[in-house]
């Protein structure tokens, strides 16, 4: 299949820069990630972990959004 542009090893920054919309879905999940200076330095899957959130499902969802934009 085609290449995810985004995975649980980039930064929250990085996968903000690749879909805008990945602010709506981090927000989803209650993580207010997008004004915090730890998502600069934080890789999606730290901030999964930190919130209790499944891995793989956050970003399939990030992928998700990113294909419809």
């Amino acid at each position: 299949g085609e290449k995810d542009m985004i995975n649980k090893d980039m930064t929250i920054m990085e996968a903000l820069e690749e879909n805008r919309a990945a602010a709506t879905v981090f927000a989803g999940y209650g993580m207010g990630c997008i004004g915090c200076l730890a998502a600069s330095g934080e890789t999606i899957a730290e901030a999964a972990t930190h919130h209790g959130i499944d891995v793989d499902e956050l970003v399939g969802k990030l992928n998700e959004t990113c294909k419809k934009g």
